[in-house]
This record gives structure tokens, sequence and C-alpha cells, in this order.
């Protein structure tokens, strides 16, 4: 089956159309302040808007106050949310959409416990830990700690890029994966020719 691409961290309906020109499957728009790809409700709304169909919009939180994840469903029309902080599985489900839940591979991870736990996901993102720092990191974790057997379909991240988006698929056969930092030029903005060299790494395996 072919892996899918989420390229996370949009910022502009440039970078979305960029995107979507050379074969991403999902955009991610970062709800969260602290990150450099951050985006209001104003400019998720001008990427969502240009946008065709057929291409997935995720809306991605950390640790959302539940207003605020309210107030961006009701002002742009997503398709999922991700939920990239400590979320319990009873606030994830609260919203009645479906839902990717963000992993931190912690030391001692147990990721089939997560599935089990996080049972109304429709997919589990796996990603890189760094202390305080809630993904988009540039960091790769040990692939081989992912279990081939998982209840849930995996998205894998943290860290890919144009030189190893190949070896990553072929060593954990996700069913999908997630860039951000490694198509960008500088942070929250994309590269063509970044995005043009992922894309061919993963059709390349």
């Amino acid at each position: 089956m072919r892996t899918r691409v989420k390229i996370c961290g949009i910022t502009s309906a440039e970078d979305a159309g960029l995107a979507i020109k050379h074969g991403a499957d999902a955009l991610g728009l970062v709800f969260y302040a602290k990150s450099p790809r951050a985006v209001s409700i104003e400019q998720a709304r001008k990427i969502v808007h240009s946008v065709p169909a057929f291409v997935s919009i995720v809306a991605l939180f950390v640790d959302a106050e539940s207003d605020t994840i309210e107030r961006v469903l009701q002002q742009v029309d997503v398709d999922l949310i991700q939920f990239h902080g400590e979320e319990s599985p009873q606030q994830c489900d609260r919203y009645q959409k479906r839902y990717i839940k963000a992993v931190s591979m912690r030391e001692n991870i147990d990721l089939v416990a997560i599935c089990d736990q996080y049972a109304r996901a429709s997919a589990i993102l796996v990603d890189s830990f760094r202390p305080g720092i809630p993904g988009g990191t540039g960091e790769v974790f040990d692939w081989e700690r992912i279990p081939s057997e998982l209840s849930k379909p995996v998205i894998l991240a943290g860290g890919l890029n144009t030189g190893n988006i190949a070896a990553a698929i072929r060593a954990v056969h996700p069913y999908a994966v997630d860039v951000s930092s490694g198509v960008e030029r500088d942070k929250g903005l994309k590269d063509e020719d970044k995005i043009v060299s992922f894309m061919r790494g993963v059709d390349s395996v």
C-alpha cells in the first residue's frame, strides 16, 4: 500500500499549494502559540479555502483548552484533530471528530497499551522525545522501538527529511509519514526542492 504523506506546519496558501502540487495527502495547521509554525484562525481559513478536494486538513493542538479547540473547529473546516500533548482519551473523544494521537517516544513507552487506551483514535503518530518540546525538533529516534504489529495505523514523524525518508519507510512500513522541518528553508517556510526530493524518496520505496 502506498505510504501517505502529511506535511505539517503549513503557514500560507502558497506553501499549501506547493505541498499539494507535489503529492501531499494531508496538511497540518499548528494551533500552538509557542510553535514558530503557529497559525491564527484567520491564516488557517485562508489556507483551507485554497485547498482542493481530497486533501485532508489536520488541526494540531498541544494541551489546549477546550474553548480554544471549539473556537477553531467552529471557524476552520478541518478533517481531523491531532492531539500532540498529554491529552487523555476522554479529552480527545469529547469533540466527536476523528483524531490522531501523537506519542513522544520516551524511554519504556508502551505503544501497544497506548493503542488500546486511545481506542477511538484514527491513527497513532510516533514522534521524537525532547523534554519541553512537543515535536518539530528535527531529531530522529530509534525506529526499531516501534512494534511491527499494532492495532492502530502508524504515522511516523521525528526528524524525517530528504536523506532518510526511504530508509525510514523500509524500516517501519508506516501507514503514513509526517514531515515539517525536513522540508523547510526556514521555520514555517517550506522549500519546494526539498518537498520534491522528499516525495521522490517516499515513492522510491
